[in-house]
């Protein structure tokens, strides 16, 4: 019996040793980059009608499905945003969840707030959000978004 617990904490150490040893796959770097590009490169591209910071943040094959279920290409994000002014005063973005994986790709996602006044009056509206991202010749760039649980309430 001595001898089998032994063994196993001989292999429950070694396996410790060894994990500590495998690099893991997002460095700090990489989070915190993902963080600024989520939570305020992408808000202020829509906020401030930047193409051209929208253009730098989604990969040529970008795909999103917003919370009605229709389809939508990077194309048709530039044009939106440069087509229509926003009617909000502020949007925030938390990250709920945020994992890099050894190929290279990442997942963010979480909960944006948006503030504005609309015809009825002042409003908030919530929606919740997933990102795929990969990272490309040292750059992270958005693949796939989709949105969903979209609420809204007067303010």
């Amino acid at each position: 019996m001595r001898s089998k617990l032994g063994r196993a904490a001989l292999v429950a150490m070694a396996m410790l040793l060894w994990s500590s040893a495998v690099p893991s796959w997002g460095t700090e770097e990489d989070e915190a980059t993902l963080r600024y590009l989520k939570e305020v490169l992408w808000p202020k591209a829509y906020a401030q009608q930047d193409v051209a910071l929208l253009d730098s943040i989604l990969a040529e094959e970008f795909r999103m499905i917003d919370a009605e279920g229709s389809w939508s290409t990077k194309n048709d994000e530039l044009e939106y945003i440069r087509a229509n002014q926003p009617g909000y005063d502020s949007l925030v973005y938390a990250i709920k969840r945020l994992d890099i994986f050894e190929n290279g790709t990442a997942i963010v996602a979480g909960e944006g707030t948006i503030e504005g006044e609309g015809k009825s009056g002042p409003y908030v509206m919530t929606y919740q959000s997933t990102n795929v991202l990969i990272k490309r010749d040292g750059a992270w760039k958005a693949i796939a978004s989709h949105v969903s649980g979209v609420k809204r309430r007067a303010k």
